[in-house]
């Protein structure tokens, strides 16, 4: 499967403040899956903010490098020196489903427009520097039913592919929910097969 089925996220919000030529640049970071999870920080942060200067942003909602689903504004600053270098710092930075809000106070000199850049593009860095992150990863489940007999040999199967017991049912035989990472799923499905000697009965929950 794709390896972009997991990848490293913000485990929480954090921010970090730069200064250039007096002027003063605040980066807030957050998890956004979604367009609407960015869309809504970016809000949360010009309510918070609303004396700065400038709240510029700019999201992926998506892995790490991906632009199908990307976000920017310079939100009043000259074309170009604001959100696009953000979305490319955060495009560059090994972590998914992020949004950055950088808030500007202006301190009395003019940065032009490449300083402009590396003054947006630096405070997106130094928050990200100071990001923890959390690996996020895409389960799947399946429903196998075996006997009785077979649970142990199953259930020893399970760590070595990050896999556990979602649901359990007893009757005639033992139905069991397996959850695991998208990725391993074909592969947990061959080893309980070899394990059960073919005997094990798949149903499909959702595409694993």
């Amino acid at each position: 499967m794709p390896a972009a089925l997991r990848y490293p996220v913000p485990a929480a919000r954090c921010r970090a403040e730069t200064i250039a030529d007096r002027s003063r640049f605040v980066c807030s970071l957050a998890r956004a899956a979604t367009a609407e999870d960015a869309q809504a920080f970016t809000r949360e942060l010009q309510a918070e903010f609303p004396e700065a200067t400038h709240n510029c942003w700019a999201w992926v909602a998506g892995a790490p490098g991906s632009t199908e689903r990307i976000g920017m504004s310079d939100d009043g600053e000259p074309h170009g020196t604001a959100g696009r270098p953000m979305l490319t710092a955060l495009l560059h930075s090994g972590v998914g489903e992020i949004v950055a809000v950088v808030t500007r106070y202006y301190g009395g000199t003019k940065l032009g427009t490449g300083g402009l850049s590396r003054a947006y593009s630096g405070a997106v860095q130094a928050a990200l520097l100071e990001l923890v992150t959390v690996e996020r990863i895409d389960y799947r489940q399946f429903t196998v039913v075996i006997g009785y007999h077979q649970i142990s040999a199953v259930r020893y199967l399970l760590p070595s592919f990050e896999a556990t017991v979602a649901s359990e049912l007893f009757g005639e035989s033992v139905t069991l929910g397996l959850r695991a990472p998208h990725e391993r799923c074909p592969a947990l499905r061959a080893a309980v097969a070899n394990a059960t000697q073919g005997a094990a009965i798949f149903v499909d929950e959702d595409g694993g």
